[in-house]
């Protein structure tokens, strides 16, 4: 299947197809990456826009590079150093991007449905790093990438998702990427955070953590989105650790060969040991090295490119 979006704005839209030809495009760039010349000409004289409302180092410097590979010129903005203190509104600033010819507006914003707002007036190809606590689709296609590169294949393997749930748009993807490419997928965390609403789409819910992570493959780790929460969600971070923390103990239950994951940033000693964030089964720093093959393809893709075929061997 070839790609024919204009925009990346979540998961849920596309189809498994489609997802699968993301991860088509992204193993090819993984490629020209090993090369000993890393840059491609694919989006020479383009413009790609950094348009960071909320903080980011690993999404943001990824997509830079990501740019930067492809030949593209590049502007990094963030909103402590722009008129949207001074009470512009985000409409405006994205049409005075556009109006410097801007081809790609890249967009983390703090509220839900801020790139799909965009999408609807702006000619340039817009791509969502994270929309309050909706989607963060890039995320998930370098997870899902992540997965099918160690694994081979994504259906029928085992998900757990552990974590803050319902303040994560990390996992709002990967529920949708990995459900659709036909993987198991179940969520795990306190109640409070983890609501059987989520079973809608698609997943399992459990509160033992023990029996959510013995069968599984991969155990996917979340972090507290503590800037999401209007109110204390459970008493206190040392009785999370307790009760839902990846401890040493925890992973000797598992299967011997189950892959950690973790979108990052890290809270060592909290949701994981600093230990296993560091071993073998770690696949953290792997991920963060495919984010950047993936967003390659996404920008190419949103660009005009159809597929990996298009891509120089």
């Amino acid at each position: 299947m070839t790609w024919n979006r204009k925009h990346l704005l979540d998961i849920e839209s596309l189809a498994a197809e489609e997802i699968t030809t993301v991860l088509d495009t992204a193993r090819a760039f993984k490629a020209v990456g090993e090369r000993a010349i890393k840059k491609v000409p694919a989006l020479r004289g383009k413009t790609v826009v950094n348009l960071f409302i909320e903080p980011s180092t690993r999404t943001r410097i990824s997509f830079e590079l990501a740019a930067l590979r492809l030949t593209a010129d590049v502007i990094n903005f963030t909103a402590e150093a722009s008129s949207l203190k001074k009470g512009e509104t985000l409409k405006d600033t994205a049409r005075n991007l556009e109006a410097l010819n801007a081809d790609i507006i890249i967009i983390r914003h703090s509220a839900a449905g801020a790139p799909h707002f965009l999408s609807r007036f702006l000619n340039a190809s817009v791509i969502n790093a994270g929309d309050g606590a909706h989607e963060h689709p890039t995320q998930a296609l370098l997870d899902t990438f992540t997965i099918r590169e160690r694994r081979g294949k994504i259906a029928g393997l085992n998900v757990t998702i552990l974590g803050d749930i319902l303040y994560s748009r990390v996992a709002r993807s990967n529920i949708w990427a990995l459900t659709k490419l036909g993987a198991n997928v179940t969520l795990c965390g306190p109640s409070t955070l983890v609501p059987r609403v989520f079973e809608q789409m698609g997943c399992r819910v459990t509160y033992d953590v023990d029996e959510a992570i013995a069968d599984a493959d991969i155990i996917n780790l979340l972090r507290i989105q503590h800037e999401r929460q209007r109110r204390t969600m459970f008493p206190s971070l040392h009785e999370y650790t307790s009760l839902f923390g990846l401890s040493k103990e925890r992973l000797g239950r598992t299967k011997s060969e189950v892959l950690i994951m973790h979108p990052g940033p890290i809270n060592r000693g909290v949701e994981i040991d600093s230990e296993i964030a560091d071993s073998r089964r770690s696949v953290i720093l792997e991920q963060v090295t495919n984010g950047l093959a993936v967003r390659m393809a996404v920008l190419f893709l949103v660009n005009g490119g159809k597929g990996p075929q298009e891509i120089a061997a």
